[in-house]
């Protein structure tokens, strides 16, 4: 359609586990506590249909993916951000913005009050979508997406809110780390990887898991590891106990949100996981539990965060020299 500036543009931004290709995926999370519903909805990401330049820059933005508030703060725009995710924590000034919902409870008055300029909305939003075509309101809708669509979108990012210059900077500045990172661990034997993305409390049972797509299965890969589902085209797998038997993980890796496990839990996790003792990574004690949204949240940190699990699948690569 036109873009033109003069016509009122919402881009309602959001990712979550709603679009995950997984059996049973929607009864799950529609029973499971927020706790589980945190874990398992910040690691999808989706990239936006390119924006048109010519529509005038964005000053009142709303951002119901984290992510995308995480890129607007990092590029300059956090000025132009006027309401955020239920779920956003990062950088701590979200913490002023207004909360407009998120993924399955868009506050369509909150957002419509705020008088923005600028959102995106995920596909399987149909309700909102309809709701804002109806008003005439513009949507621009995602698809999931890669390391590659995440700096591609900083930039995008900055053309759309006249933060070119900063946006180029922070994006190219993740594509320097991350190829450094893959220099530092070429010479090194690469580990099969089990990424765990969440699973049942104190059981191995319901794993969800990294498939091989999506920017998870990239940081693997540019950490210097091989992804045990690396052939499953998903962006998650939910194997059970005879399926990562078979896909023998020389190193399992859990992946946390702050706050989500108490630190005694998991510190005590890796005895679980005894229950398997065939695979080599309970057998070398490779069992890794790695804390932060910065590992869930596909944005501007995404490069810090592929640093910590090469450190953990190559420690000596990063001993001081």
């Amino acid at each position: 359609g036109d873009y033109g500036y003069p016509r009122r543009t919402i881009f309602l931004v959001a990712f979550g586990a709603g679009q995950m290709n997984t059996p049973g995926n929607k009864q799950l999370l529609m029973s499971s506590s927020k706790q589980f519903w945190l874990v398992v909805t910040f690691f999808l990401f989706t990239t936006v249909s390119p924006l048109n330049a010519q529509a005038g820059f964005s000053r009142r933005i709303v951002s119901i993916v984290p992510a995308v508030t995480e890129m607007l703060f990092a590029i300059g725009a956090s000025d132009q951000v006027v309401g955020v995710s239920s779920f956003a924590e990062y950088p701590n000034e979200v913490n002023s913005r207004p909360r407009v919902g998120a993924l399955l409870d868009p506050n369509i008055e909150r957002i419509l009050s705020l008088r923005p300029d600028l959102v995106v909305m995920h596909e399987s939003q149909t309700d909102a979508i309809g709701q804002m075509r109806r008003g005439g309101i513009e949507v621009f809708l995602y698809r999931h997406g890669s390391i590659a669509n995440i700096t591609d979108m900083l930039r995008q990012l900055g053309q759309r809110t006249g933060q070119t210059t900063k946006a180029m900077t922070v994006a190219k500045q993740i594509e320097t780390t991350l190829q450094s990172i893959r220099t530092r661990v070429s010479n090194y034997r690469k580990p099969r990887v089990l990424l765990v993305l969440g699973r049942e409390p104190n059981t191995i049972r319901n794993v969800y898991a990294s498939g091989g797509i999506g920017f998870l299965n990239d940081m693997i890969i540019a950490a210097g590891g091989v992804n045990v589902f690396a052939h499953i085209q998903s962006e998650a797998v939910r194997p059970n106990a005879e399926g990562i038997l078979a896909a023998s993980p020389d190193v399992i890796i859990e992946i946390r949100a702050e706050g989500l496990v108490p630190d005694n839990r998991m510190t005590g996790d890796p005895s679980i996981w005894d229950t398997l003792p065939a695979i080599p990574a309970v057998q070398k004690d490779r069992v890794y539990f790695l804390a932060g949204s910065d590992l869930i949240v596909p944005g501007p940190r995404v490069a810090k965060a592929t640093e910590r699990f090469a450190k953990t699948l190559h420690p000596v690569a990063f001993k001081s020299r």
